[in-house]
């Protein structure tokens, strides 16, 4: 009878020593993108760092693309299904007209990293923009950013006057503007229609990512690469939390998930602006696709409008795109203190953002 009550208590001590050595919480988390994406990428880093972060108190479940992709986040988030997702706040202009305002300086982007880390900034202390969210019911840890946007056309453009009349792929209003301001016409698109629109004739070609040339295989089909810097995409919410899953954690675990999320949003921007147009540049060099630097007429001519622009949305909108207007000039200069390092990039938004956040009660 004691042995039996030995061996009882033995075993109900394993099971407990067990339920204490699991992980107390496990997110269901989505990149909503194909494997290759950048995106991806960065969720695989953030399952990671959320596993150091935690020191095990956390894990985490990898939804595919086959479960959600981009343009179903919001019902993904708002239903429970995901409880970290990939959020583009674009692509719900009318629901974050606040939010949005930062696309529409895309043309001020220089600095990849800076605009990430502005948007970032911006997301975290914009007071309409956490309104905003808040009312979507959902919570944001942070933002990244593209690389540098440039021409992929089936002609030679190298002056303002190759412009004239040429049919761009235009992914936003910024960039619909700036085609406008020299001649062209911008054609609104998505972006997986880049190379049947392009290879049919009916653009002649994009303002996009030097990635594109890859991910959609315009290498396949473009004359000629133009690069003249038009701007960024960097309006995200990399990591994107439903208010209910938020408030079942603690203030504790909050700050564990944010310190991943910290981490991992420096990764997406090195993946998607450094690492992949590394690629793309030494696949065009080996390609028969001529490569043109623009005269300094058009660099000349493209700064001026980008900055030109700036004024006028500043104008338009008011506080918050001079907020982030004025965020853009912040971090660009730490960029150039710090350099491009995405881990000593992260630890600098964590002094400059996170230290700062209540983990209390932000998000609620």
């Amino acid at each position: 009878m004691n042995k039996r009550l030995t061996f009882t208590g033995l075993a109900t001590a394993g099971l407990v020593a067990m339920a204490t050595m699991a992980p107390a919480q496990n997110l269901r988390i989505a990149s909503a993108a194909p494997s290759a994406h950048p995106a991806t990428y960065m969720y695989e880093k953030f399952a990671q760092y959320l596993e150091e972060e935690s020191e095990g108190g956390i894990d985490s479940t990898m939804l595919g693309f086959e479960v959600v992709k981009l343009p179903q986040m919001k019902d993904a988030l708002q239903s429970g299904l995901v409880d970290v997702g990939n959020f583009l706040p674009l692509y719900f202009p009318a629901d974050m007209p606040q939010t949005g305002v930062a696309g529409d300086l895309a043309l001020i982007g220089r600095s990849p990293h800076a605009m990430g880390l502005a948007m970032t900034e911006f997301l975290v202390t914009c007071e309409p923009c956490q309104q905003e969210l808040n009312e979507f019911g959902i919570v944001s840890l942070g933002a990244g950013s593209s690389d540098v946007y440039a021409l992929i056309t089936n002609e030679p453009v190298e002056t303002a006057e190759d412009l004239q009349g040429l049919r761009l792929r235009s992914g936003g209003a910024p960039y619909s503007r700036w085609a406008e301001h020299f001649g062209a016409t911008p054609v609104n698109i998505a972006v997986g229609d880049q190379f049947e629109a392009m290879s049919q004739g009916t653009i002649d070609g994009t303002m996009a990512s030097i990635v594109d040339l890859l991910s959609f295989r315009l290498i396949d089909i473009a004359d000629s690469v133009t690069m003249v810097p038009i701007g960024t995409y960097h309006v995200t919410s990399n990591f994107t939390i439903p208010v209910p899953t938020w408030e079942e954690l603690t203030p504790e675990q909050r700050e564990q998930v944010g310190r991943a999320a910290a981490r991992a949003n420096l990764d997406l921007t090195d993946r998607w602006a450094f690492q992949l147009p590394e690629a793309a540049r030494e696949a065009l060099a080996a390609s028969d696709i001529q490569v043109i630097e623009p005269d300094a007429a058009l660099l000349e001519a493209s700064e001026a409008f980008a900055q030109q622009d700036a004024d006028a949305q500043v104008e338009a909108s008011g506080a918050e795109a001079a907020q982030f207007r004025d965020l853009v000039e912040k971090w660009t200069a730490i960029v150039e203190e710090v350099g491009e390092d995405p881990e000593a990039l992260a630890e600098r938004a964590q002094t400059e953002i996170w230290d700062n956040v209540d983990w209390s009660t932000y998000g609620l």
